[in-house]
């Protein structure tokens, strides 16, 4: 087969035919490298080149710490890290004028590590059994996509804290632009992500800049509901400056600081942090983010967007399985951790929770309490506000569980990912999530679910019962497990202990 080369609006690239079908590119370019003077700053555009550009590799991710967590979800072979980041990978059926729906994938890994080459992200499912474009992207991390340095270096700086949601956002402009040369329609864009790319996602709705950039919107354990202001986002680069022994008034050295030293400054900083939340994720920069990305779809920001939204049922067993202090909670660290996420109102919730479970111990109360205040809760607050501007709005829950690890991880956070992708099969899979039978037929079913609703905006399809739309009178929701059942507002009493 001749290699396939397409023309985008910087220049061609070459890709290749994908062993298991269709086509697929490689570490294509979508912005400027964010280097040197442009550290910190908006992503900008491309120079154009001469010639056939190869997209046969993936391109770097970005600079990251060690994530023994990545490595467990399918990280496999990566290139080295590097500043020089934004790169996107397509795989399509056909480089042709097929006007295809096209789905756009953000990695999870809590705003520091991932990437769009991990092995469970390949899209050849999507694009040979689904007929669907499908993308994935890096974007900064970290200090370098997340930090607020708008008061401490000017105007300049002032969206440097959502570098990471900008550079997403043109990565989405470089699919407007160029998709139909690929095979896909720029018109019908379905963008989704998983942990931190869900949460992307809910920022995404929220920012005037992305509108129109998509039509649909999936969102996988992760939401945005306790945003930081420019004032906690500026402690938090305080704080960095304070680690490199830098003085504020010589802050904008931090221009000139090895990628090394930041990432150290970052390691420290997020340690000090420790469950208190995530020390470098986006912010209410007043500028590029105007609103609270909740408030903002409350008040009709994402009018228009179909929407699909959902958590794991147990969420929080894959941290207490990688963090030994949540597996040996006592009276004094339950309350300790507990009120972190919860603050010193919590009695009661606790209370009504412990009434429905007198028989689990701290580690197994925690874990569900958690699950519920960081995951399942705000997914529902998104899907209320999201309700109100718009019909196409489906819930799901995923409770299918792993049998790895004697059961140990249960239906835990990310557990989703090769279901969705249809990738039970990918290397790695099975060491997370075990080899039971049903789960391939699982699979079948979430990827065609996530397939129709990129291409019709509703789930529904053959192998499922019926899925209706989310509202806040039944509460359907669509539960994901060996079987297939649609439960109407399910765990209703925890939802309403929290008021």
């Amino acid at each position: 087969m001749t290699e396939p080369i397409v023309e985008t609006t910087v220049g061609r690239v070459r890709g290749a035919a994908n062993p298991n079908g269709g086509l697929v590119f490689k570490g294509i370019p979508y912005a400027a490298p964010p280097v040197g003077p442009l550290r910190f700053k908006l992503p900008e555009a491309v120079e154009p080149w001469s010639g056939v550009r190869d997209a046969l590799e993936f391109g770097a991710p970005a600079i990251q710490p060690d994530s023994p967590l990545e490595g467990m979800l399918g990280g496999g072979t990566i290139p080295a890290q590097s500043e020089d980041c934004l790169f996107l990978n397509v795989w399509t059926p056909a480089a042709d004028a097929g006007r295809r729906p096209v789905m756009v994938w953000i990695h999870g890994g809590s705003f520091t590590s991932g990437s769009g080459a991990t092995q469970w992200y390949d899209g050849t499912s999507f694009a040979v059994d689904g007929e669907v474009v499908l993308i994935t992207i890096n974007y900064r991390l970290g200090t370098l996509g997340f930090m607020h340095l708008g008061e401490l270096l000017g105007e300049e700086y002032a969206s440097s804290g959502n570098c990471g949601l900008l550079d997403q956002i043109a990565a989405l402009t470089w699919v407007r632009d160029n998709i139909a040369a690929f095979g896909g329609d720029p018109d019908d864009v379905t963008v989704f992500g998983e942990s931190a790319g869900s949460m992307s996602v809910a920022w995404l709705l929220g920012m005037p800049k992305a509108r129109g950039l998509f039509r649909r919107a999936i969102m996988q354990s992760g939401s945005a509901t306790r945003p930081p202001n420019v004032a906690a986002a500026t402690e938090v680069a305080s704080d960095v400056l304070r680690e490199l022994g830098i003085d504020s008034a010589d802050a904008r050295s931090l221009v000139d600081v090895p990628a090394e030293r930041l990432l150290a400054a970052q390691e420290a900083v997020s340690g000090r942090r420790g469950y208190s939340g995530l020390a470098f994720q986006p912010v209410v920069d007043g500028v590029v983010v105007p609103e609270p990305p909740l408030r903002a779809v409350a008040n009709g920001s994402a009018a228009g967007v179909a929407i699909l939204a959902g958590t794991a049922a147990e969420e929080m067993r894959l941290f207490g399985a990688l963090d030994k202090s949540l597996r040996t909670l006592n009276e004094t660290t339950f309350g300790e951790r507990t009120k972190m996420f919860i603050g010193d109102r919590g009695e009661d919730v606790i209370a009504s929770y412990r009434s429905r479970r007198p028989n689990i111990g701290y580690s197994q109360l925690f874990s569900v309490l958690a699950t519920d205040v960081i995951f399942r809760i705000p997914c529902i607050k998104l899907l209320e506000a999201a309700r109100q501007h718009s019909d196409q709005v489906y819930a799901y829950l995923f409770s299918y569980r792993s049998t790895a690890f004697g059961g140990a991880l249960g239906a835990c956070h990310a557990l989703d990912i090769p279901f969705v992708f249809d990738n039970v099969d990918a290397p790695g899979v099975a060491f997370f999530v075990g080899d039971a039978p049903g789960q391939h037929a699982l699979a079948d079913r979430m990827h065609a679910a996530w397939t129709a609703f990129a291409r019709t905006g509703n789930p529904n399809h053959a192998g499922l019962p019926e899925w209706p739309t989310y509202d806040t009178d039944r509460r359907a929701t669509m539960v994901f497990d060996t079987e297939c059942v649609v439960v109407d507002d399910p765990a209703s009493e925890d939802r309403l202990a929290w008021g």
